[in-house]
């Protein structure tokens, strides 16, 4: 297991690496990397070989990306080499499924850059950049668009992208040539309810629907996709009660598709919040809330095995391992919590030895 972390307030020492049990639910500390501020978010490669970080500068100056080689026996990550984003405050790495290229989200300054990788991971520099403008009407959060994450579909032929700034699904065609090289052409924007803030975005494993989480509204949205179109379905609540501003997270799905899962993060409920999915129509319906025994639980994974949920608590520095009910979705909290300051991204991956 991976955690990335804010070093910027608090001394965090960048990324840790965990051996985590898959049997017992217990992790072991590994190795540390300190020589990365503000890996505030981590994505494997496709195949395990390379962890790629987000640098996220807090100056007025550019972010960056940041490969590393990993040892799967040691549990040590060795850097690569770094890139310049293009801009500041990356927050988001997406990989398509070849983990060739990466898509990289630039928040602060609004835009998307796009890398090509080499055989030994090495990320080249920018092949294509985009900006964007807009906004929309939460003052303070929505004075600017806000380009917070991106998703490649399962067919990784459209590539979408959240907006948090200007409430709206920005759409690219992939298109690749007869050497497969992967290029992006902007097609449509989805336009999303006034206030809603588009922060992450997860597909089912059918193809057919998508789930976004909403910052600023806390709220789950449903989409049916066909044909590169997302048609919105439904809203459904993510808090359980009413609040007087919302800072929903991040969302995933277990590995069976039957449950998806959304984190939120204050001001007074501080949850996981837990949905089962209709694979007919893509209809959520509740299951409940369970808190995440933390402060502000910005990011949070799934292991492979569907058997653990594991939360990054990143105002109170824990990491919450829970057990996961595969026949209920519900989780039951474990009494192992791991220290990592700054906690803020989680990434796993199952080694054979």
């Amino acid at each position: 297991m991976f955690v990335g972390s804010f070093t910027d307030k608090k001394p965090g020492t960048g990324i840790h690496v965990f051996d985590f049990n898959t049997k017992s639910g217990e992790a072991q500390l590994l190795s540390e990397v300190d020589s990365i501020i503000n890996s505030s978010f981590l994505k494997l490669s496709p195949n395990g070989k390379y962890l790629y970080s987000v640098i996220e500068s807090q100056l007025q100056t550019h972010g960056k990306i940041a490969a590393f080689k990993i040892d799967s026996n040691a549990g040590d990550l060795k850097l690569i080499n770094m890139q310049d984003c293009g801009g500041r405050n990356p927050a988001h790495i997406e990989i398509d499924k070849s983990g060739k290229f990466l898509a990289v989200s630039n928040y602060t300054d609004p835009s998307l850059s796009f890398f090509e990788v080499d055989e030994t991971g090495k990320i080249k520099k920018i092949d294509e950049f985009f900006t964007f403008t807009g906004s929309g009407i939460v003052k303070g959060n929505q004075d600017t668009a806000h380009i917070h994450s991106s998703n490649f579909s399962l067919e990784n032929d459209y590539l979408f992208l959240q907006d948090l700034g200007s409430d709206c699904i920005h759409k690219f065609k992939v298109n690749l040539d007869a050497n497969q090289n992967m290029s992006l052409q902007k097609a449509d924007a989805i336009k999303v309810k006034p206030g809603s803030g588009p922060r992450h975005f997860v597909f089912h494993q059918n193809g057919k629907y998508g789930y976004g989480i909403n910052e600023l509204s806390g709220k789950v949205s449903a989409y049916a996709l066909l044909n590169g179109n997302l048609k919105f379905l439904a809203d459904y609540n993510a808090y359980s009660k009413k609040q007087d501003s919302y800072r929903s997270a991040d969302i995933h799905i277990s590995p069976d598709g039957k449950f998806l899962y959304a984190s939120n993060r204050g001001p007074n409920e501080d949850s996981i919040v837990i949905f089962s999915i209709n694979k007919s129509n893509g209809a959520l319906k509740l299951i409940g809330h369970e808190p995440t025994y933390g402060e502000h639980p910005r990011n949070f994974a799934i292991d492979p095995s569907g058997q653990f949920l594991l939360v990054a608590n990143q105002f109170s520095n824990n990491i919450v391992i829970f057990r996961r009910d595969v026949e209920t979705g519900k989780l039951q909290k474990l009494p192992q919590e791991l220290v990592v300051n700054g906690s803020s991204s989680l990434q796993m991956f199952t080694y054979s030895h």
